[in-house]
């Protein structure tokens, strides 16, 4: 009969907790419904607001940029890198104009890229250091890109250990039939440059093993022969 009084104590003090519970939190929730009905109201208009941004907003720059980079990319392809990147003709703009007038869209993103490519060109290696790390690669090819295209600014400047952890990296960003040997090759010429003749053989070889079709493969026994002798 005690156990039956302490149990049912037990049991009126627990639902005595749940109602003070429950009532302190519909308190709550009248004494800061408005605070709570805001804060909902603002995160709808955040939410909204950024859909508003990248539908009316966003995807327009992205189509002027597009639009605005394109004599710059013919500039690009016909090595007239100095002009790409300022003034590439027609009233359009070069990369560093695009960078900074639309540097949130993927195509002021893309400019980067080309900005460092076209100063690595110039010869002007600290520059091109600066958009090549600015630029926020995607997908399979264009990390590998990056990668060696630092890996070549690098080089230039001499800084050789830094050369061969872009390389590297480039390497393992992707795997591109054509990329991908040509940067294997670099890492083994800097291995040769090094003394370490053991491991320029080892990249060489999985030029000849791995990517057999590359260009880079065409004349790769004579970089394995040379290493080998070493």
């Amino acid at each position: 009969m005690a156990r039956r009084k302490r149990n049912q104590k037990q049991s009126d003090e627990t639902l005595v907790d749940i109602v003070e519970v429950r009532d302190q939190a519909q308190g709550f929730m009248d004494a800061n419904q408005n605070y709570i009905f805001g804060g909902l109201v603002a995160l709808v208009l955040i939410v909204g607001g950024f859909l508003a941004y990248k539908n009316f907003y966003q995807k327009p720059k992205q189509q002027e940029a597009v639009e605005q980079m394109f004599r710059a990319q013919q500039r690009f392809e016909q090595d007239s890198f100095a002009l790409a990147l300022t003034n590439p003709g027609g009233g359009y703009m070069g990369f560093l104009d695009v960078i900074d007038n639309y540097g949130g869209t993927d195509a002021g993103n893309m400019a980067k890229y080309y900005a460092g490519v076209s100063y690595l060109h110039l010869g002007k290696y600290e520059a091109a250091l600066d958009y090549l790390k600015d630029y926020s690669p995607a997908g399979e090819v264009t990390p590998v890109m990056k990668h060696g295209a630092l890996g070549d600014a690098y080089s230039e400047l001499g800084d050789f250990d830094a050369a061969m952890k872009q390389y590297k990296k480039a390497v393992s960003a992707g795997d591109n039939e054509v990329l991908t040997p040509y940067y294997l090759k670099k890492i083994g010429m800097l291995h040769e440059r090094n003394g370490n003749m053991a491991d320029a053989k080892a990249s060489y070889e999985r030029i000849k093993e791995e990517y057999p079709g590359s260009p880079v493969s065409r004349d790769i026994e004579k970089y394995i022969v040379r290493a080998s002798q070493g």
